[in-house]
């Protein structure tokens, strides 16, 4: 595939798309684009989000009867089957994409290849080794925590646990609407994580990945991770069902690829693409101070001023926020400074 035809490249190898990124048509009154972007919506990711729930609740998930009861025995045996499922998934794109570099660095945004450029602010100076052992011994086990401990308060009665039977048209509303709950839920602790004081104790541990690929995904602290996956919580709030809170946790954990997978368009099989829907995030870890919810469905970057679409007006006033938080922060220093 040429991805100079949808895009263009830099002299330091670094490419980027010719179109801009849009928030959600329905915001914007492009309502003649509503079928094209439903169809993204819904495929390939959410619907292999939706799949794994599935798969979840009726071959994994023990018995009502059984997650009544915190035991060690079905907590470990979901931290297998998450750490499997993790392992499977991310070490496919990593092994295929930047491994053995299957496609080189066609729609790649960042030319370079972490595993290319050691680094000490890396364990072993290595990103590759340091996302993939914090992803492991932090965001998979706390994944499973917060998985165990909403499917046990659904179990015990604690959840507002509904039938599909009885009420399954606000079900299926509620199922579409999960990507909107992310999209909020991650938008409110990231911009909390990005205070000075969180983010460099906490937040800087996921950015030190500027130029992040799969492992970089749910590499984190733990503060994060823990509020990064009790997202699921909110479904023991509103009317929900454990199908659709397994669907909203997946979607968290293995959906946590997308923003991190470093290529525009992955090559699956000779001219067949697949759409990362990654740019939006990667300009996050470009610029740090834009874009810190997820791809405009819920435009709380574009309402408060955040939003970075990837063009060059962008650029400009992304810029130009830079320049005035950074006299705003000059200006009081020299206020809380005592005259010499």
């Amino acid at each position: 595939m040429d991805d100079l035809k949808s895009g263009s490249r830099d002299k330091r190898d670094n490419w980027t798309p010719n179109a801009c990124l849009e928030i959600a048509p329905f915001w914007t009154g492009k309502f003649e684009r509503l079928g094209a972007w439903f169809v993204g919506y819904l495929w390939p990711w959410n619907a292999f989000h939706m799949v794994t729930a599935l798969l979840y609740w009726f071959y994994i998930i023990p018995d009502v009867q059984t997650m009544r009861h915190l035991a060690w025995g079905w907590a470990l045996f979901l931290f297998a089957v998450n750490a499997a499922g993790i392992f499977v998934m991310y070490g496919a794109v990593e092994f295929f994409y930047y491994i053995r570099r299957k496609q080189g660095t066609r729609f790649k945004y960042n030319g370079k290849f972490p595993a290319d450029h050691p680094s000490e602010v890396f364990w072993f100076k290595s990103q590759n080794l340091d996302n993939f052992l914090r992803t492991y011994l932090s965001s998979v086990p706390l994944w499973t925590l917060c998985q165990v401990l909403a499917l046990w308060a659904f179990a015990n009665g604690w959840g507002n646990w509904v039938d599909w039977r009885t009420h399954w048209v606000w079900l299926v509303l509620l199922t579409l609407l999960v990507p909107a709950i992310h999209e909020v839920h991650f938008f409110c602790i990231h911009r909390l994580i990005h205070t000075p004081l969180l983010y460099k104790w906490v937040h800087s541990v996921h950015h030190n990945s500027i130029n992040p690929s799969p492992w970089s995904s749910l590499s984190m602290h733990p503060v994060e991770g823990f509020l990064y996956f009790a997202e699921v919580f909110w479904h023991l709030i509103i009317p929900s069902h454990p199908i659709v809170m397994m669907f909203q946790l997946n979607a968290t954990a293995y959906g946590a690829i997308n923003g991190h997978i470093g290529f525009d368009t992955l090559e699956i099989a000779g001219d067949v693409p697949l759409e990362s829907h990654a740019y939006a995030h990667y300009l996050h870890h470009k610029y740090f101070e834009v874009n810190y919810g997820a791809d405009g469905l819920i435009p709380l970057d574009k309402w408060l001023g955040s939003w970075h679409d990837g063009s060059k007006e962008a650029d400009e006033l992304m810029k130009e926020r830079f320049r005035k938080k950074k006299e705003r922060m000059k200006a009081k220093s020299q206020i809380t400074t005592p005259a010499q």
